[in-house]
């Protein structure tokens, strides 16, 4: 569950710090295929809590029937 987790982190992570390298946000997004809301989304979101607070807080193992 954890390594679920940190791939999530790394490609939300990547996208805050590809827009810094680029430093253009269209590009950025253009590139990682994501919308500028979601960059700004995520940008909010590493100001308010850290990068701790990248972490889906929603995401449960699923219940894998027969």
């Amino acid at each position: 569950m954890l390594e679920n987790n940190v791939r999530i982190i790394k490609h939300k992570v990547g996208l805050l710090n590809l827009a810094e390298e680029l430093g253009n946000v269209s590009r950025a997004c253009k590139t990682m295929g994501l919308s500028r809301d979601t960059f700004y989304r995520y940008k909010a979101a590493v100001e308010q809590g850290g990068v701790e607070s990248l972490f889906d807080k929603s995401r449960r193992q699923p219940n894998l029937k027969n």
